[in-house]
C-alpha cells in the first residue's frame, strides 16, 4: 500500500498506513530476504495477541506489503501462499489480485489459509474471517523501531520462526545505529521537509518516518502544521508556511507514485528562494521503502545518512 494513495483526501491523511518495489533476480542473494529454515518448528499452540494457532501455519495470506517482506525476511516465505496486489516486495511473493484496502472475506477465504496478516482491521474483516474459523492477526503501522521489532519477533513466534526473527530484529537495529553513528553531529540541526505528494501532504516527527530523521538530530518543518497531533501525523501544508520555514533539506517519498525529482521541485513557482532548492539539497527516495517498516528501513535510514552527509556543515 502505498502512501500516495492514502493521501489524496484530507481523511485518508489523518489515518495513513505505511505500506506499500523489490527488485527482482536472484533472492536467495538478498539478505533481506531469508530462506526457509530446516530447523524444527516451535512448539505449539502458541498465542500473539487475540490470536491462537494450534499448528504451524502453512497456508499465510499477507494483505500488508510490510508483512509479506517481515515474512520472507524471517524465512517464512515458503508458508507464504498469496499476498495482496501492493505486496510488491520480494518480487517472487505470490501477488494475487487481493486487496488490503478492500479486503474481501469470501475472496481470502478462497485461499484456504490458516493465518491472515493485515495492517489494519478495514471492512471489520477480522470478525468477518473469525465467523469462518480463520485467524487473523493485525500488525498495524508504527510509529517506532521498537514496535518495528515487535511485529517481527511475533510474527516469528506464530510462523515458528522464533529464532529467525530475533537475528533479523537485532541485525537491523545493529546496523540501524552503525549508519546513525557514521554521520557526524553537527553545531546546527539541519531542517527538513518529507514530502507524501505534491499535495504537500507530510509526516511528523511523531511518526515511523519521522522518528527516522529525529535519530540524526534534524528538524521535521512539518512538526508545526500538526502540533496537537490532529491530523494523525500526517498535515497538508500550505505552500507558503513550507516556504516560510524555508527548509534545509528536501526528501520526495512521490518519486515512484508521481514522478516527483529535483527538476519537478525546483520549477515549482514560488520555490526557487528554499534553501534546499538553492542549494540542490533535493533527494528522491524510493517510495515503497520508505512507506514500510519493515527490514528495508535499513535502506531508508542509510539513503538519509547518504544525503546529510552530502550537506555541507
Amino acid at each position: 500500500m502505498r502512501q500516495r494513495r492514502l493521501i489524496s483526501t484530507a481523511i485518508a491523511a489523518t489515518a495513513l498506513l505505511f505500506a506499500g518495489t523489490g527488485c527482482g533476480g536472484e533472492q536467495a542473494a538478498d539478505p533481506r530476504v531469508a530462506p526457509a529454515s530446516s530447523s524444527p518448528s516451535a512448539a505449539y499452540p502458541v498465542t500473539v495477541g487475540s490470536v491462537t494457532l494450534d499448528a504451524r501455519p502453512e497456508k499465510i495470506v499477507s494483505l500488508s506489503p510490510t508483512a509479506t517482506e517481515m515474512l520472507f525476511a524471517i524465512g517464512a516465505g515458503s508458508q507464504v501462499t498469496a499476498v495482496d496486489d501492493q505486496s510488491t516486495y520480494p518480487a517472487d511473493a505470490p501477488k494475487t489480485d487481493l486487496s488490503g484496502f478492500k479486503p474481501n472475506a469470501e475472496a481470502i477465504a478462497a485461499k484456504d489459509p490458516d493465518l491472515v496478516v493485515l495492517s489494519n482491521d478495514l471492512e471489520n474483516i477480522v470478525a468477518q474471517l473469525g465467523k469462518l474459523s480463520i485467524p487473523a492477526f493485525v500488525a498495524p503501522a508504527v510509529t517506532t523501531l521498537d514496535q518495528t521489532y515487535d511485529q517481527i519477533s511475533d510474527l516469528g513466534t506464530l510462523t515458528g520462526h522464533q529464532a529467525e526473527a530475533d537475528k533479523v530484529g537485532s541485525d537491523m537495529a545493529a546496523k540501524i545505529d552503525e549508519i546513525v553513528k557514521s554521520v557526524p553531529e553537527r553545531a546546527k540541526p539541519l531542517t527538513y521537509f518529507y514530502e507524501l505528494g505534491p499535495e504537500l501532504y507530510s509526516a511528523t516527527s511523531k511518526t515511523f518516518v519521522g522518528s527516522i530523521f529525529t535519530r540524526f538530530g534534524m528538524t521535521n518543518v512539518a512538526d508545526a502544521a500538526d502540533p496537537d497531533g490532529s491530523f494523525g501525523g500526517y498535515p497538508q501544508l500550505a505552500q507558503e508556511s513550507l516556504v516560510k520555514a524555508n527548509p534545509d533539506t528536501i526528501f520526495l517519498a512521490d518519486t515512484k507514485c508521481c514522478q516527483q525529482s529535483a527538476e519537478t521541485v525546483k520549477a515549482r513557482t514560488g520555490w526557487s528562494a528554499v534553501t534546499a532548492v538553492e542549494t540542490g539539497q533535493i533527494y528522491g527516495l524510493d517510495d515503497d521503502i520508505a512507506s514500510r517498516w519493515g527490514p528495508r528501513t535499513v535502506d531508508l535510514v542509510q539513503a538519509v545518512a547518504d544525503a546529510v552527509s552530502k550537506v555541507p556543515a
